[in-house]
């Protein structure tokens, strides 16, 4: 069982190290974009980005920095370095060896700069959502440059896992770089939706939290069978079978 999770903006520096380090799979990918981003100035960044003056300052300095090979003292694992709502209801800080170990073969990060990010994975400060419409050549955007690698790694991954399911707890923005008819695994989208004026809805902010806590969960007890999901208790949020099929699991809180 492979899991997806998206990025998060807000990102944390400070030294912290876990197991040993490994490298991003598609690091040349990534370094194709960075050429690309080197070049762009601050206002380009600012349009393209649809950021603050401050936050265009900030990234173009990163991608100006950007060098490889990546190492403990210019990278960060990706699982310590993303700081978001989701990655606070993770609480990766909580992991012993063992949940390291096991985030390492089933999480998954997808990422517009690093394709998709193992938990250990080093990564160097950025700023990239997968939706930017950064063109490269015959490329319009991020969607169109990772292409069907990201869907390869998390084949590769799930053969490796000997897991046939794919849970998806990641941003539509983010999840539309998968190209899901050449996943080869059973794909089930978690949703949660908790009761505002006498309707189910998705109130972001706790959704966010909830996708990490499951995570969390899944990691702290192995569970490696997606029906194993439906007994969990997330965040006061419970599944309900009435709102579920066997593509979506919805997971509800009065």
């Amino acid at each position: 069982m492979i899991l997806l999770l998206s990025p998060a903006k807000t990102l944390d520096y400070s030294p912290a190290t876990i197991g040993t380090p490994t490298a991003p799979r598609l690091l040349e990918d990534s370094s194709q974009l960075v050429k690309i981003l080197k070049k762009k100035t601050v206002d380009d960044i600012k349009k393209l980005m649809k950021v603050s003056d401050n936050i265009a300052n900030l990234n173009v300095a990163r991608f100006q920095e950007f060098a490889t090979p990546f190492t403990s003292t210019n990278a960060k694992q990706s699982i310590l370095a993303f700081k978001g709502d989701v990655y606070q209801g993770l609480e990766a800080d909580t992991f012993d060896e063992a949940d390291h170990e096991f985030s390492q073969a089933h999480l998954r990060i997808l990422s517009g700069l690093y394709g998709v990010l193992r938990p250990m994975d080093l990564m160097q400060p950025y700023r990239l959502e997968m939706g930017t419409k950064l063109k490269n050549g015959t490329y319009k955007n991020l969607y169109e440059f990772w292409d069907n690698r990201i869907t390869k790694l998390i084949n590769d991954d799930l053969e490796a896992t000997d897991g046939d399911s794919i849970i998806n707890l990641a941003s539509k923005e983010y999840f539309h770089a998968v190209k899901t008819d050449q996943l080869n695994g059973k794909l089930i989208h978690i949703h949660f939706r908790e009761l505002r004026e006498d309707k189910y809805k998705v109130i972001a902010f706790n959704a966010k939290k909830a996708r990490g806590a499951m995570s969390k969960q899944i990691i702290k007890y192995k569970i490696v069978e997606p029906e194993h999901l439906k007994s969990l208790e997330v965040n006061g949020y419970l599944f309900d079978e009435s709102m579920s099929d066997d593509t979506n699991y919805t997971f509800i809180k009065e």
